[in-house]
């Protein structure tokens, strides 16, 4: 599956003086969708982490189509885009209940050891997982 979808309700403490979803809370809308996304594949961040992998941003891209507001359910889709030795990369969007798209974003993400800050190869197994 190189795609996944988890739901998120908009919350009030997320919008602006315009009752619109304040654009710097998208960010973490995308990073539950790509934590839920390896979590659906088997491992997790926490797991990562646990082994000594860190998997920091390193680029993004977001584009906001239409505005999400207060007590939206927004669908947030995941949608892996490919991998090189270090690098893993998603492009993810954020649709309305009506499925009309309101947000587009691209994320490369670096696989790098906590311990010396320096990119890694993942492990054979995240690399198996992504070749499926």
């Amino acid at each position: 599956m190189k795609e996944h979808e988890i739901q998120v309700r908009v919350r009030y403490s997320e919008t602006d003086q315009m009752s619109v979803v304040y654009h710097g809370n998208y960010v973490p809308y995308f990073e539950m969708g790509r934590a839920e996304w390896l979590r659906n594949k088997g491992f997790s961040y926490k797991a990562l982490e646990e082994f000594g992998i860190a998997l920091p941003i390193v680029s993004m891209t977001i584009n906001y189509k239409k505005p999400a507001r207060y007590d939206d359910l927004l669908t947030v889709i995941t949608k892996f885009k490919s991998h090189s030795s270090v690098k893993i990369e998603f492009d993810c969007e954020i649709r309305n209940e009506n499925n009309e798209l309101l947000t587009t974003a691209y994320f490369l993400l670096v696989f790098v050891a906590i311990n010396s800050g320096k990119p890694i190869a993942p492990p054979d197994y995240i690399l198996d997982v992504l070749k499926d």
